[in-house]
């Protein structure tokens, strides 16, 4: 099973086109973040962990040519916005893809492709099995899902736990008896906005301070905000068993 960080950025903190910043002049490839996202591959099939709005070109960049689930952590657009785009996997497959989400977040997917949910549906338009994720595990592609409730501000965020492997986006807080479904993990993905302070995202300090806490040997941090600064000179000042995420880093479990 190979783990595929599909994107390592965040909208928060992106300059607009043309901006004159150190990270948008950036020669680095590490530096070139698109929205958060992981593709989980393995001779069962392919899961994609949220659809942003760089989706499609996600999927074309990694060339997945075969889709088999979503999960999706939350449902703020950054994370949702590409959904429409699994309709060439639709068209290919010939039937629809399992969208795994909570309650909450398949009530803004429905409000927000409501014309995929439409009695009378267009041809070509998405179309979507919605699975309800639950406090308990779940499995796809006989992979075993734990789901990690985290919360981003007070916004309930679904982080998930497959094997020896946890990724967690879009939080500033975890309790205590969610800490213990990540204990153990030999990998941790973590997001670290930047270094001040968030109203709903981890900085940089602190996840290094979780990741110490957990114990886990190899954290990558990801969700990373332009402010957080260049990978080439943040990345050699982090701990050891540490280092940040970059769009097409592959992860072999």
């Amino acid at each position: 099973m190979k783990v595929t960080f599909l994107g390592t950025g965040t909208s928060q903190g992106v300059p607009v086109i043309a901006c004159p910043c150190k990270i948008c002049a950036s020669n680095d490839p590490r530096d070139k973040r698109l929205r958060s996202s992981i593709l989980i591959a393995s001779d069962a099939g392919n899961i994609v962990v949220d659809t942003t709005p760089d989706f499609r070109y996600q999927m074309l960049r990694a060339q997945v040519k075969h889709l088999e689930a979503v999960l999706i952590t939350h449902s703020h657009k950054d994370h949702i916005a590409g959904m429409d785009d699994i309709r060439a996997f639709n068209y290919f497959q010939q039937q629809p893809i399992d969208i795994y989400a909570s309650d909450f977040s398949q009530n803004v997917i429905i409000r927000e492709f409501s014309y995929a949910f439409a009695d009378f549906k267009y041809p070509g338009i998405p179309e979507m099995n919605l699975r309800t994720i639950m406090d308990d595990p779940f499995v796809i592609n006989g992979l075993q899902f734990i789901p990690i409730n985290v919360m981003h501000h007070k916004m309930p965020v679904l982080g998930f736990r497959f094997g020896d492997f946890s990724y967690i986006t879009d939080a500033n807080f975890i309790a205590p008896e969610e800490k213990e479904k990540i204990k153990g993990s030999k990998v941790l993905v973590l997001n670290a906005l930047r270094r001040e302070q968030h109203i709903s995202h981890f900085t940089l300090d602190e996840a290094i301070a979780l990741g110490k806490e957990l114990e886990i040997p190899q954290v990558y941090f990801t969700h990373i905000s332009h402010q957080l600064g260049l990978h080439a000179e943040v990345n050699p000042t982090l701990p050891e068993g540490m280092a940040l995420a970059y769009d097409g880093l592959e992860v072999d479990l």
